[in-house]
């Protein structure tokens, strides 16, 4: 299975950076996982709605050039279904027995994602109502990935 993570932004701090480390670490011996990191826009104080809606679109057309044609693409956003870990084990697996050896998960930069990233996605995820710092997303993205598949593999993990 490859896991691909697109994510707008870079990593500034480094425990961020540990966990993200630490994770992808673990799940070397799960997946093939590669984090594709996309350049953010700085987004004035008091930008007008027009001018973030430019923003996402071109923060959208560096997140689409990173994707591949042929991957199945998860989107994190705060409207999309919400999993418990073992549902969400579940969906990974599923979606891996129905031919989806490619998954991309998506997350977007500090004013969401465009209209045409929500168009390309095949699913939308959330992992809460409340909105999180994408480099936290990340870490706590990358950890339930983990957590899915020593789910999978009837490994014991933290309930």
């Amino acid at each position: 299975m490859n896991i691909h993570i697109v994510c707008v932004g870079k990593i500034k701090e480094s425990f961020y950076r540990d966990a993200v480390n630490e994770y992808s670490k673990r799940l070397s011996r799960y997946c093939k996982l590669k984090i594709t990191e996309v350049a953010d826009e700085n987004t004035p104080q008091n930008a007008s709605e027009v001018l973030e809606e430019q923003i996402r679109e071109k923060e959208a057309e560096r997140i689409l050039k990173a994707i591949s044609d042929h991957t199945y693409v998860c989107i994190l956003a705060i409207e999309g279904k919400e999993y418990d870990s073992i549902s969400f084990a579940k969906e990974i697996d599923l979606l891996a027995t129905n031919g989806n050896s490619d998954i991309t998960f998506v997350i977007g930069g500090s004013l969401g994602l465009s209209q045409s990233v929500y168009r390309r996605a095949d699913k939308k995820i959330s992992f809460s109502k409340m909105t999180f710092p994408h480099q936290l997303m990340r870490v706590i993205l990358l950890e339930q990935i983990y957590r899915g598949y020593r789910i999978i593999h009837n490994e014991p993990y933290h309930k």
